[in-house]
């Protein structure tokens, strides 16, 4: 199981209560990551509505992850 390291902006932050945390996940994609924090912090927003990136590039939902990778859930960001 990868350890994965993870960061939350903007709604995420505020449904997780924190702005980043590590997980040990047996997920093998991005999506099948955010599936298992959507099932735990029960998310509102679908993946469709945002973005992902892994090591600190954009990345696609199905790109596998790995040990100690860097992932961040994009969600849209408003403001004037």
């Amino acid at each position: 199981m990868p350890n994965i390291e993870l960061q939350y902006f903007a709604q995420l932050q505020d449904e997780v209560g924190r702005a980043h945390e590590r997980r040990h996940t047996s997920a093998p994609t991005a999506a099948a990551l955010y599936d298992e924090l959507r099932a735990a912090y029960g998310f509102a927003l679908a993946p469709a509505c945002m973005r992902v990136a892994i090591n600190a590039a954009f990345a696609p939902w199905e790109q596998p992850l790995g040990e100690g990778d860097h992932v961040v859930f994009i969600p849209p960001v408003t403001g004037g």
